[in-house]
């Protein structure tokens, strides 16, 4: 086993949980800021190529007033496509994401946290859910939002 930098093994003395909180303590500290949105009419199309562009797994959704009405994942778009073109190969499936739109597929049951949430709280209910991301909501709108990657750069040092 490697020995703990005496920087490392200070950091982990600070807050024995977690690592990452020796730095960074609430959400706002390590959440992303500038979050690609949709609206719940665009087409699954939209949507993948927003997230393969954008390299996203999660994308929030907004209604016409720009509140938060629901999430879809890689994997939404992934199950909605496939169920419209099982067996069909790829251009059934381009088809099928051409001709659904976001509010199909999205799920409406968000979860959210704020920004002066303690990061062990969030990674705790991300653990716990069983979900890649808390959509961070301030005063009823979209502050940012907080993902498994936000925590693995922050392990990271980078």
């Amino acid at each position: 086993m490697a020995a703990l930098s005496h920087d490392t093994a200070a950091a982990r003395s600070l807050h024995p949980n977690c690592f990452m909180t020796a730095i960074a303590r609430q959400v706002r500290d390590l959440m992303t800021r500038e979050v690609a949105t949709l609206g719940r009419n665009e087409t699954l199309r939209t949507a993948d190529d927003v997230m393969r562009l954008g390299r996203i797994r999660h994308l929030p959704i907004v209604d016409e007033e720009g509140a938060l009405a629901g999430i879809v994942s890689q994997r939404d778009l992934f199950h909605s496509g496939l169920m419209r073109a099982l067996g069909y190969g790829s251009h059934a499936q381009g088809r099928a994401l051409d001709s659904l739109v976001v509010k199909e597929a999205m799920k409406t049951d968000v979860a959210t946290t704020t920004p002066d949430t303690p990061l062990a709280t969030a990674a705790k209910t991300m653990f716990e859910k069983k979900i890649g991301c808390l959509v961070v909501l301030e005063g009823g709108k979209i502050a940012g939002i907080l993902t498994e990657s936000d925590f693995v750069r922050a392990a990271a040092g980078t």
